[in-house]
């Protein structure tokens, strides 16, 4: 039987502002990204959304970003190594705080938006990030674009790591996802999704924009909570999954 993780963003809301389907989505995920503060979320947000996890029996991650709240940690920022190691650590350090609180421990990290993306092809990038969740705990699993210098990262260092692919996005030849500015970056249709995410998993690979197949290694399926049509991705690939004969299960 096939086996795949089911993530995705959540706790995006902040302050005043609701963002995503939070509540709804949960019973049809595995693994929730977390956001911490810098790129979305607040401390109630954290609290709440680490809550509804828990009560869905949904295991958690943290999701940091880069500090730019207003970009919403989707525009690239000039940041040293060291500087990506210390805003990775302290926004694990935040959430899992909370996780704590509730008596229970952090599944894993997934870097968010254009850190994530940046650490696609930036080998030191990369490593400073796996070392900082190495060093804060070397059991939790570091989610990565598959095939990624991230991942390798995590590899390197000892940590267990996850090849992510995206039911919403679509890919470049080389492997890495369309850019958010090219107009054809994100697949609108569920049919399509679902199309590619099946495929993924059962033959390892995907067909780039170019029109050629890449192979990749799906472990863990990211939806982007963000998104108006999340929770009918959500739905959608989990009716597909129940007819494909693929089991939806989270790593711990």
């Amino acid at each position: 039987m096939y086996q795949i993780d089911l993530n995705c963003d959540l706790g995006e809301s902040f302050g005043e502002y609701t963002i995503g389907q939070d509540e709804e989505i949960l019973p049809f995920i595995t693994s929730a990204n977390i956001a911490c503060g810098f790129h979305a979320g607040d401390p109630s947000v954290m609290k709440k959304t680490v809550q509804l996890a828990l009560k869905n029996k949904v295991r958690i991650g943290a999701h940091p970003g880069l500090p730019d709240l207003v970009g919403f940690g989707r525009r690239h920022m000039t940041i040293t190594p060291q500087e990506a190691y210390d805003i990775v650590v302290y926004q694990i350090g935040a959430l899992s705080g909370f996780i704590k609180a509730e008596g229970e421990r952090m599944q894993h990290v997934k870097p968010h938006g254009a850190l994530y993306n940046m650490a696609v092809m930036n080998r030191a990038l990369s490593e400073a990030i796996a070392e900082a969740v190495y060093h804060v705990d070397p059991q939790l699993i570091l989610f990565g674009l598959a095939g990624s210098e991230l991942v390798k990262a995590g590899e390197r260092i000892g940590l267990k790591t996850a090849n992510e692919v995206f039911s919403d996005r679509t890919y470049q030849e080389d492997g890495t996802l369309t850019p958010r500015t090219h107009t054809n970056a994100l697949i609108h249709t569920f049919e399509d999704s679902v199309s590619q995410v099946i495929r993924m998993i059962k033959e390892g690979k995907v067909r780039s924009i170019q029109g050629s197949d890449v192979a990749v290694k799906a472990e863990t399926i990211c939806i982007h909570g963000d998104r108006p049509e999340a929770l009918h991705f959500a739905k959608n690939l989990r009716e597909a999954f129940l007819s494909e004969g693929i089991k939806s299960k989270a790593f711990l």
